[in-house]
């Protein structure tokens, strides 16, 4: 076969350091825009981004010639430069160290949209941390809660 075709879709999840409140309404929407920018000029697609003050999901469409970890220092070290250059207020913002990354069927993209749409209610109920152990549990990840949480 002469192409390499794919479709590669992840769930990336990944608090600010010490999830610090960092991402107001002031500035969340701006800094997915920034993301999403960073994604298409890297052949990845960005299809929702959501989240709390202290931490983000995203739904990405992978390029091919990218891995998860590629993808996630890309997103994270350049949203990072990005934020402390066009916001001076925000002089110590910083993402956590690591992340989750979950794979996603192409059927369920709707199902993951409407989660990451859906944060607000959802961490009404639950904390950051008792939702991302359930996300490791549902995709069957071993942890050690010692090393998740920085």
């Amino acid at each position: 076969m002469p192409q390499s075709l794919a479709s590669i879709h992840l769930h990336l999840v990944f608090s600010t350091k010490k999830r610090e409140p960092w991402l107001t309404a002031e500035y969340a929407q701006r800094v997915y825009d920034y993301i999403g920018g960073t994604l298409r000029g890297n052949g990845c697609a960005l299809i929702a981004a959501g989240g709390m003050s202290d931490h983000v999901h995203l739904l990405v469409s992978v390029g091919r010639e990218l891995s998860t970890a590629e993808v996630v220092k890309l997103v994270k070290s350049n949203s990072s430069r990005w934020v402390h250059d066009t916001f001076p207020k925000l002089a110590g913002f910083a993402w956590q160290a690591g992340y989750g990354a979950f794979a996603v069927s192409f059927s369920t993209i709707p199902d993951v949209r409407r989660y990451i749409a859906n944060q607000e209610q959802h961490h009404a109920k639950h904390s950051f941390q008792d939702e991302f152990r359930e996300l490791l549990r549902r995709h069957d990840i071993e942890w050690d809660e010692k090393y998740v949480w920085d």
